[in-house]
């Protein structure tokens, strides 16, 4: 369905290339079959191509994507790249955070089983019984009236600081007018009205707001809550009375840079902010470098009236979403909720590290969604997705992370499914796995796997790493580095052949070279196996015949792309002194005296480095690193934070799989 959609998008383009008008008219379309109740293919404009039937039903999700596209355009990105917030998972989130305010859904008071009574206790009972109902309904009826929550339990206010074309809003009002299904007319319409007046939406895109006030205006219209061509009455919201509202709660702003616009903070946020990364944006536009320069440099000095900088966690080569989890933070009360829809590479990578600390030293991190990529919950991106919920003030003394999660293991109506697999990350034991950066393993689902791992991660925490000095394998002071393959393949593309016999050159490894077979790691050239048919992947981009010359010496070097799901992530091999290698192939550059250490002990370097590959592909070790695993990349940090105990350490190096 995600290519017939893709295609529709593009002969979209062609017939109406103005992505502006093509929201407006969709917009336009979409109210013609609310007012009309149509569907909204028959609004459309006639020259429009055929709409799919995948994409009928949900206009919203419509709506997403043609602003998507609007956006990555103006920035000088491609549109094929843009794609659309789930309905499904939004709902989902909302659905679990407001299970706890719903009224149908908690748990009645305390009360006294009067069957089980003597007769003459029953009267006192019932007394007692009648005032703890009373007594709950009158805290309710106090925080509806104190403007804490609607009657449908939905806290206010309410915010999303990246609002786009309204997802969040619009799924909000969906759960909202279900609720409403308890409430009289009278009582439905004031608590939309309250509802709206506490909405607090934010995005820094005008044309963004206009359609997420739009949405909102028909989402409720089509429930009946607005009347789009009157003043409503008794039972309906007039449709100037809700517009006039909507400007107020729905406001162009740009929520990092600029000040927040509204003077209560909220008590729930729920956002998908933008995934993109600072050095990403503009890349096709004309001044691209100076507006990324300009932003950058922005959004490092944007401070408070106080003079304190904004970010403090902003780090390295930064990515929206991380600011604005940090501002979603600051724009909640303390003991409010943070829902954040972000990548799962927020749960591991080393960019992360500082705002992972924040969360967790001056905030109460509750719980993590873990969706892995094969999941594919955004179409047409194979992303992996987290969930991260927050309460703010504090500091965390407990983590649940869910995970890995399937699609099917979420709901529209109650959210996360109590039966998802779970972790339940202690502080302490927390603190030292990850040497106080408090990253989120990635785990296996099966519980016997989940086990293994929990086992490795204990038994590896404390040992000394690959990267420091003075451990087992390096006494020295110099400390082991990890090094990235001396040629760019992509730079370096035109002094690399396939590998046929008749030109001149040395054989070149690129990370398809490292076979797994039976277990075991080897490299797999034509150049060492000459078994290798014609035609074979392994005989294509393997032969150097460029400037720079082989090492003399023989290599520890590793695949440096896997899969964090496949069978075995850590493939190291010993690669001949003849060779060079490509940038996808992360290699050992070991001290003089790690050399000599490997000579003596094993009776020659090669033998030596033979078996330090063996023990780095140790099943410890390769559930270690899949559990920390941050992308399919295998980082340089992330190998020379290694742990590396001595090879005689028990359940370890040579690891077994204990129950």
């Amino acid at each position: 369905m995600s290519s017939v959609a893709s295609g529709w998008y593009a002969r979209l383009d062609h017939v109406c290339p103005n992505r502006v008008e093509q929201l407006e008219r969709w917009l336009d379309s979409w109210e013609e079959a609310v007012i009309h109740k149509l569907p909204i293919a028959a609004t459309m404009p006639g020259s429009w191509p055929t709409l799919p039937a995948g994409l009928i039903s949900d206009p919203g999700a419509v709506l997403e994507h043609l602003l998507a596209r609007h956006e990555a355009v103006s920035d000088g990105r491609s549109p094929r790249g843009a794609y659309s917030t789930p309905d499904r998972l939004v709902r989902a989130v909302l659905a679990d955070e407001l299970r706890g305010h719903s009224k149908s859904n908690k748990e009645p008071p305390a009360t006294l089983s009067l069957a089980a009574m003597p007769p003459g206790f029953r009267a006192y009972a019932e007394k007692l019984n009648q005032s703890a109902l009373s007594g709950s309904e009158d805290a309710s009826e106090g925080a509806i009236q104190a403007g804490e929550i609607t009657r449908t339990g939905i806290p206010i206010p309410f915010s999303d600081p990246a609002v786009a074309g309204g997802v969040v809003p619009g799924c909000l009002f969906k759960i909202h007018v279900s609720r409403c299904e308890d409430l009289s007319p009278e009582q439905a319409r004031e608590d939309t009205l309250r509802l709206l007046r506490g909405l607090q939406m934010a995005d820094s895109s005008q044309i963004a707001v206009t359609c997420a006030r739009r949405r909102i205006l028909l989402v409720l219209a089509r429930s009946g809550l607005v009347d789009l061509q009157g003043d409503g009455g008794f039972e309906r919201i007039g449709r100037k009375e809700a517009e006039e509202i909507l400007e107020g709660s729905v406001k162009h702003v740009d929520a990092l840079r600029e000040d927040w616009p509204w003077q209560e903070d909220s008590r729930l946020l729920v956002s998908r902010p933008p995934w993109l990364r600072i050095k990403d944006r503009f890349r096709g536009h004309p001044e691209g470098s100076e507006l990324r320069k300009k932003l950058s440099k922005s959004l490092r000095n944007t401070s408070e009236a106080d003079g304190r900088k904004r970010f403090s966690a902003l780090r390295g080569n930064v990515n929206l979403y991380r600011l604005y989890i940090e501002r979603a933070i600051q724009l909640v009360m303390e003991g409010g909720k943070v829902r954040m829809i972000v990548p799962n590479t927020v749960l591991r990578e080393k960019s992360s590290v500082a705002l992972r600390k924040m969360i967790v030293e001056q905030n109460q991190w509750l719980s993590s969604w873990s969706f892995p990529e094969s999941q594919r919950i955004f179409p047409g991106t194979s992303q992996g997705v987290s969930v991260i919920g927050i309460e703010v003030g504090g500091k965390t003394e407990m983590m649940t992370s869910f995970g890995p999660l399937r699609a099917d293991d979420i709901s529209t109506k109650s959210g996360l499914d109590n039966s998802s697999p779970f972790i339940e990350m202690e502080r302490g034991p927390w603190s030292v796995w990850t040497d106080m950066t408090w990253a989120v393993p990635r785990m296996p689902r099966d519980e016997f796997s989940r086990r293994a791992v929990l086992k490795a991660i204990g038994d590896l925490a404390d040992q000394p790493r690959l990267g420091e000095e003075g451990n087992w394998l390096n006494p020295s002071d110099e400390p082991i580095r990890v090094r990235v393959g001396e040629v760019d393949q992509s730079k370096w593309s035109s002094d690399i052949e396939g590998w046929g016999g008749d030109s001149d050159g040395v054989p070149f490894i690129r990370g398809s070279h490292f076979l797994l077979e039976e277990g075991k790691i080897s490299i797999r050239h034509p150049a060492y196996d000459a078994s290798i048919e014609d035609g074979a992947v392994e005989r294509g981009h393997a032969l150097w015949t460029g400037a720079i010359e082989a090492k003399g010496v023989s290599r520890v070097a590793c695949q440096a792309i896997v899969n964090a799901e496949k069978e075995r992530r850590l493939r190291w091999a010993v690669v001949p002194p003849d060779c060079v290698l490509g940038n996808s192939v992360n290699y050992l550059e070991l001290p003089e005296v790690v050399l000599d250490g490997l000579a003596e002990e094993h009776g020659g370097v090669d033998q030596g480095l033979l078996s330090l590959a063996e023990q780095l592909n140790s099943d410890a070790l390769d559930l270690w690193s899949r559990a920390w695993a941050a992308n399919n990349n295998v980082n340089n940090y992330e190998i020379e934070r290694l742990p590396l105990p001595p090879p005689s350490t028990d359940g370890t190096l040579n690891y077994e799989l204990r129950q």
